[in-house]
This record gives structure tokens, C-alpha cells and sequence, in this order.
């Protein structure tokens, strides 16, 4: 990580509790937890590498910029889209990304039903089941692209809930890289639809 890199997130940890004194984007009882909790936990993605060969990266149910905007102070080169349907969270994203001069960050206030762009990697934080999170946003991703991915931040048991998807998902252990409590029923899916 650069000194660049470092000061963005100091000033993210600045930014995110001012932030929510006026708009609760992080959960109260979390703010104390920001780090571990919120910027972290995003950076898993990072830390398996799962972005390394993308380009164009949509943040799907962003709200306050989570996992997008730590993942775009890590990935300067790559494009960042963030959407919410919630505008006022937007508003948030679009004010943080611009106090830390992040060029490569453009947050949207809309559904991704809505979005008629289409995205080599969709990221989230487990915003609803995973069946459904497919279903809602299987038209952004680049068709027929073997890189296309969503790579979905994910917590407790959900066996059963990708048990249709299992073939074409590779789960990685996020206390295999971050450790502490928090992180152990923690992981990380990785969805390739279009690998055969």
C-alpha cells in the first residue's frame, strides 16, 4: 500500500463516523467497529484477489460506499460504480469519494434492475439472499465472459441457499486471512456464471 493509500484510509475512518452523526449509513451500534467490521471486511476481496483481472466493477446495495470505496483506494486503475436506492446514501458516497480524490468512484442513486450498463464484476455485501441477488443483477454483468463474476460478501450458513449455484462457486474463508472473532463465520463466494 502507498503513503497515498494509508491517507485515504485514515481520512475514510475520519470521514465515514462525521458522516453518520448526520446520516446512519454504518449501524450505530458499529461505528466503534468501523475498521474491523466495515473496512476490512471489504478489503477480503482484495486480499484473495478476486478484482486483480477486473476493469469495471459495479457495487450493488452500496449504501455508505461498502465494500466499493475501500476496494477503490486498493485498485486505483479500476472503475468503481456504486448504486443505492437509497439517494441520500448516494449523496454520502459521492461526498466521500470526492474528499479523498478517488477519479476512478462514481456513485448512482438507482436500482440495479434499472442500470442498463453491464459490469465484468459485480461486488456486495450480502444485501439479500444470493438466489435473489443473482436474479436482480445477472443483466449487468458482461455476457459470455469468462471473467465475469459477483463476488459476494457472505456470513453464517448458507449452504443450502447456493446449494443450485455450488458448481460454479469457489467460497474462500475470511478468517483464513483476517483474524479475530468477527471473521469466523465469514467468507467470501465467488460466482463465475459463464464458466463451463
Amino acid at each position: 500500500m502507498s503513503d497515498e493509500q494509508a491517507g485515504r484510509f485514515e481520512m475514510l475512518m475520519r470521514l465515514y463516523p462525521e458522516w453518520n452523526e448526520k446520516i446512519n449509513v454504518i449501524s450505530r451500534a458499529d461505528i466503534g467497529e468501523l475498521f474491523v467490521r466495515h473496512i476490512l471486511h471489504s478489503l477480503a476481496i482484495a486480499k484473495f484477489g478476486l478484482l486483480d483481472e477486473s476493469h469495471r466493477i459495479l457495487d450493488v446495495g452500496t449504501g455508505g460506499g461498502l465494500p466499493g470505496i475501500p476496494l477503490a483506494i486498493m485498485y486505483p486503475g479500476k472503475d468503481f460504480t456504486l448504486i443505492d436506492s437509497i439517494g441520500k446514501k448516494i449523496m454520502v458516497v459521492n461526498d466521500i469519494a470526492a474528499q479523498l480524490g478517488l477519479k476512478n468512484v462514481r456513485g448512482i442513486h438507482i436500482k440495479s434492475n434499472m442500470l442498463k450498463e453491464r459490469f465484468d464484476t459485480i461486488v456486495s455485501r450480502a444485501v439479500t439472499a444470493f438466489p435473489n441477488f443473482i436474479k436482480q443483477t445477472r443483466d449487468n454483468l458482461i455476457k459470455d465472459n469468462k471473467k465475469s463474476r459477483v463476488v459476494y460478501l457472505k456470513g453464517g450458513d448458507f449452504d443450502e441457499e447456493i446449494a443450485s449455484f455450488a458448481a460454479k462457486c469457489k467460497i474462500f474463508n475470511i478468517s483464513d486471512v483476517f483474524p479475530g472473532e468477527f471473521f469466523e463465520t465469514k467468507k467470501v463466494i465467488e460466482y463465475s456464471p459463464f464458466v463451463i
